[in-house]
């Protein structure tokens, strides 16, 4: 099993929204098979696992092992628990039960029904741990969410206005560290910023020093302040903007963007904003979420308690003065070491 959960976090980042699943067969107590799910729409990591098996008269006196359980009903593909049934695979274990209410114990009750041995709950914890993302949003109906930032020694994530020459980042942290934020970016569906990150910083919120997707982005922009020329509209992935003009869809940034590229999403600013977004997330299926600025914006789901996880660097500098860092307390989960940076991640147990 532990052998599953590694495969499959080689699809970490592309599977969406379909979940992380590792899968190998055994024989003899000699693996003979196994397989990841790469991608939503491609083989299930079932099929991939029974395809690799070379003597494929082995699989009736073989074992299989995935980390979720099998599905059982026709989406892209077809059933991986009907797969298992038509190669007389008669022992089947299995991580954790799959929450999504398409399978949800059917693919078990299935498998059984047809005379399959089923051992279930196998590294339960360590497999609901990888997919922490498809749980949540299958469980709570919102992203998983998580909160990352950079603050100085004296716990200052951006100086003063008055001293920054122009809209762009002042880097606290070094570029090691930046490139494991690129890492992160593409193993998440979406980023979040809120109008004074994008106005102050202009920033890109790309994948540029990692290879892989780069998230769709979502801004906060209550009033439509933000200028249209800014790097979150430039077109190169989709941005959902968060407001409360109505009118916005006559814009005419629209207008040299494809439809799906720029959406604009009304909400009531004098409720409870957090919540609201994760709904319009949720009906997006995005199933996580990294929020990274500006400390209004991180503070406020603080303050909600909707987070999952918080990722805080701390450099080597200081600023003496500027925009103090979140306040959040969390569970230290680790704590590591780059270069002169230090990154601690927090868990919201």
């Amino acid at each position: 099993m532990l052998r599953c959960i590694q495969l499959a976090k080689n699809g970490l980042g592309t599977t969406h929204p379909n979940p992380l699943v590792g899968c190998v067969i055994v024989h003899e107590n000699q693996i003979i098979g196994e397989g990841w799910h790469y991608q939503s729409g491609l083989p299930h990591a079932e099929v991939n696992a029974i395809n690799s098996v070379k003597n494929a008269s082995l699989l009736k006196k073989a074992t299989i092992y995935v980390s979720l359980e099998p599905c059982s009903h026709f989406g892209k593909t077809p059933p991986c628990a009907n797969l298992i049934i038509e190669k007389g695979i008669k022992s089947v274990v299995i991580g954790s039960v799959d929450p999504n209410p398409k399978v949800a114990g059917n693919g078990i009750k299935l498998l059984k029904e047809n005379s399959c041995n089923i051992i279930e709950g196998v590294l339960e914890k360590e497999c609901h741990q990888l997919n922490k993302r498809f749980f949540t949003f299958h469980k709570l109906k919102r992203p998983y969410i998580i909160l990352k930032w950079a603050e100085t020694q004296d716990e200052f994530i951006a100086p003063n206005k008055e001293i920054r020459n122009d809209a762009a980042p002042v880097w606290i942290t070094n570029s090691i560290s930046r490139q494991l934020v690129h890492k992160w970016r593409a193993e998440e569906q979406a980023i979040l910023v809120g109008t004074n990150t994008v106005i102050d910083d202009n920033p890109s919120l790309t994948t540029r020093d990692w290879k892989g997707n780069s998230p769709a982005r979502i801004v906060i922009d209550r009033n439509l302040r933000i200028p249209e020329n800014a790097s979150v509209f430039d077109g190169s992935v989709k941005a959902i903007v968060i407001t409360e003009i109505k009118t916005v869809i006559e814009r005419s940034r629209n207008d040299n963007l494809p439809n799906n590229k720029l959406l604009f999403e009304t909400i009531n600013f004098s409720r409870n904003i957090t919540k609201q977004i994760c709904d319009i997330l949720y009906r997006y299926k995005i199933q996580s979420l990294i929020i990274e600025g500006g400390s209004k914006t991180l503070q406020s789901f603080i303050d909600a308690n909707l987070w999952d996880e918080a990722r805080v660097f701390t450099g080597n500098s200081t600023f003496k003065e500027g925009t103090k860092a979140p306040n959040t307390k969390g569970n230290l989960v680790s704590e590591q070491k780059i270069n002169q940076d230090t990154l601690r991640i927090y868990s919201n147990d």
